[in-house]
């Protein structure tokens, strides 16, 4: 196949000119340069399969920059992450610290997580040769080194072949620790096994924040040469430095003086960190800190495919992964379970709870610690008069009704990325001041945002599982001593400031078409927000673009952050919408706060709660439903049910195909097995573990239609459908 019948098959797929005619230039390149030359037989693949789609959607742009620097699937072409769009980005960050500290002596850490590209997805084509196969974040790390290196620059970085990786929080720490002028962490976090990226980091220790992440974007775009570096030279040079144990140590120290109630140590800790990097942050900390620590074992050793992981998708986030924990907890009557995502800067929570257990979320675990330790260090006479806590916009509300009944200050209202919370931090260092709050960094006491992040210590800009994990191991012991759980503790939590029924919802939108479908999905709920939801009337429309509300867009890097709404509607409820910085894919968040009520008491509050988490989950389908039919999207409620790893196009395809597909082969009866391996060979594009995936829309899609009792019994074994 020649480039004339390549460029006739990307002219056949529907999408704007711009973006087809950038692709165009893009993808002959790639086909034509000897530098790229070790690609052809893939593009070629690509090509002959009619795989016009992706081969769009990997060459229409460049990779862009979003809340955590470049994120996304590791695969050839420029809107991809491979070698060329990691070491140019590297160049770029070098070439943005001599401008910003000129002729000094620069020097950079750099880490990196467990992924390795094996083509889970099955993109390509496996008969075919192909670079990037088992290409690994360590891999890229030492490409970035290397360039690094040969631009004069000292890198401190570790081996990673003893199973030890530097995760997100310990580079902060680093960072800040030896005084570096930046940093870089080859890791996609909890993303798909198959995806990667490159995250920056300033010498705070933080991300860069607008306009500083703008003009380091425009540096990154500035390079247009595949830039040198040899990390065995830059070793062998001396200009590569190891993080080692006794540097190591000193991060583990940092956490342990945030310890609150050191004589509590007396507690059972399950604990997985996902195949990440966690083994040696929550995973190293607990134990010196004297807690009793019982591993998951096939989830502790480092791995990128994250093959014991349901859905291989390592993010407390999703309940899912939390199963293996679960059970571990249960089997050894453990107080607590604790899992972290893979670069091990989110934390998972499970509790024993009145006889089950209870997987906590983001924000629940954020007020759990928030009133643990405000209560306690108020019981102590330790809670600092100018204390202060840090919140995103979207992370309960709760959290600052704990704080003011706590007389502690609240920075509440930040966009989304903890890159502004460090930002906060950076400007009480050097002002001592952020907007009203007065205070120093001794005064800080913690900051989370609703995805599982937390921070409990001053001497980080990045949030970090192993201080939250130390503070609720403690508070788990204080409980074995007074016989209560965790779970309890929550209620009791609940019962004392109040209830937030929180759910969230994402829509991932894949390619090109996914892209702008989110663009115009913003713009029309921006025009034409939901009148009412549920007879709940809209109040209020807070609209980050608005500058007169919310100040200067200094660069088009905040114009993107600030793509944020918040709809308030009557009876206390709040919708939350945003474009996903680091993943294609459209965010809801929905809270409703109630006050607390006399019929909490006792064992009134579980109820309650579950009146109040079904009415939330109504009222976020209603508004999904909404916002969907102002881009003229139908999609029926067992569709809507789907896990939140499911495409929009795959829902369209479960309601529109599978499910009558299903209900025919129910109705012809025969064997499980087969019905089985057609429904997994039918789902494979949706995800690893398809049928849990559509589990809940297809009870909910068989819950009212009549099935013959033979056609039911089969629906049974193949979905376990209570």
């Amino acid at each position: 196949m020649d480039l004339t019948e390549v460029v006739a098959g990307l002219c056949s797929v529907a999408v704007g000119a711009a973006h087809r005619d950038a692709a165009i230039r893009n993808l002959t390149t790639w086909w034509s340069e000897a530098r790229y030359r070790a690609y052809r037989p893939q593009l070629e693949s690509l090509a002959r399969r009619g795989r016009w789609p992706l081969l769009l959607d990997s060459f229409y742009r460049v990779v862009p920059f979003g809340t955590g620097g470049r994120r996304g699937p590791v695969g050839i072409g420029p809107n991809r992450l491979n070698p060329e769009t990691i070491v140019t980005s590297v160049q770029g960050h070098v070439n943005y610290l001599r401008r910003r500290f000129g002729a000094a002596a620069l020097r950079v850490v750099v880490a990196f997580d467990v992924r390795a590209f094996r083509d889970l997805r099955g993109l390509y084509d496996a008969s075919a040769p192909n670079p990037l196969l088992g290409l690994s974040s360590r891999d890229f790390a030492r490409l970035a080194a290397g360039v690094y290196a040969a631009n004069g620059v000292e890198v401190y970085t570790v081996p990673g072949d003893d199973g030890y990786f530097l995760s997100t929080p310990e580079l902060s720490f680093a960072i800040r620790h030896l005084q570096a002028h930046g940093g870089l962490n080859v890791s996609a976090s909890h993303n798909h096994p198959d995806d990667n990226g490159a995250k920056f980091y300033m010498a705070s220790g933080g991300q860069p924040v607008p306009p500083e992440d703008e003009r380091l974007c425009r540096d990154v775009e500035a390079v247009e040469e595949m830039p040198d570096g040899d990390f065995a030279a830059a070793l062998a040079a001396d200009r590569i430095k190891w993080w080692d144990a006794a540097l190591h140590r000193r991060y583990l120290d940092e956490n342990l003086s945030r310890s609150i109630d050191r004589a509590a140590r007396r507690a059972v800790v399950v604990y997985t960190p996902l195949h990440g990097t966690g083994r040696h942050t929550v995973g190293d900390l607990l134990p010196r800190a004297g807690f009793d620590v019982r591993f998951v074992a096939p989830q502790v050793e480092p791995d990128g495919a994250f093959p014991a992981v349901k859905f291989r998708m390592p993010n407390p986030e999703v309940p899912e992964s939390m199963e293996q924990v679960t059970a571990e907890v249960q089997r050894l009557g453990a107080d607590v379970g604790f899992a972290t995502d893979p670069d091990a800067d989110r934390l998972g929570v499970v509790a024993p709870a009145d006889g089950g257990w209870l997987v906590l979320g983001g924000n629940e675990i954020a007020i759990v610690l928030a009133a643990y330790i405000m209560e306690t260090r108020a019981a102590r006479g330790t809670l600092p008069s100018r204390g202060f806590i840090v919140k995103t916009a979207v992370t309960t509300d709760l959290l600052a009704r704990i704080a003011r009944a706590h007389e502690v200050q609240v920075v509440g209202d930040l966009l989304v990325g903890f890159k502004y919370v460090g930002q906060v931090l950076d400007a009480i260092e050097q002002d001592g001041c952020f907007g009203e709050v007065r205070a120093t960094l001794d005064d800080f006491l913690m900051a989370a945002e609703e995805s599982h992040g937390v921070l409990v210590s001053a001497a980080l800009r990045d949030k970090d599982a192993a201080g939250g994990a130390l503070l609720l191991a403690e508070l788990c012991a204080r409980l074995r001593g007074e016989g209560r759980t965790l779970g309890a503790y929550v209620q009791d939590v609940y019962r004392r400031y109040g209830y937030a029924a929180n759910t969230g919802y994402s829509l991932v939108m894949e390619g090109i078409a996914g892209a702008e479908l989110v663009a115009r999905l913003m713009d029309r709920v921006r025009a034409d927000a939901p009148p009412a939801i549920d007879g709940r009337r809209l109040r209020r429309i807070a609209d980050y673009w608005n500058e007169a509300a919310f100040g200067p867009i200094c660069a088009e890097t905040d114009r993107s952050a600030r793509n944020f709404l918040r709809l308030e509607y009557d009876g206390g409820l709040r919708v939350s919408v945003r474009p996903s910085g680091t993943e294609p894919k459209i965010k809801f968040y929905v809270e409703q706060l109630f006050d607390p009520a006399p019929e909490w008491a006792g064992n009134g509050f579980a109820a309650a709660r579950r009146v109040m988490d079904a009415t939330a989950q109504r009222l976020t389908i209603a508004f999904v439903d909404a916002a969907l039919r102002r881009v003229e999207i139908v999609l029926p409620r067992p569709a809507l049910l789907l896990s939140s790893l499911v495409s929009l196009d795959s829902r369209l395809d479960f309601a529109q195909r599978f499910l009558p597909e299903l209900e025919t082969r129910l109705h012809d009866g025969g064997a499980a097995a087969p019905l089985a391996r057609w429904i997994d060979e039918r789902l494979a594009g949706y995800g690893s573990d398809p049928r849990d995936l559509v589990q809940a829309g297809v009870a909910e899609h068989f819950r009212s239609l009549p099935l013959p009792p033979a056609a039911q019994r089969l629906l049974g074994q193949l979905f376990p459908i209570s």
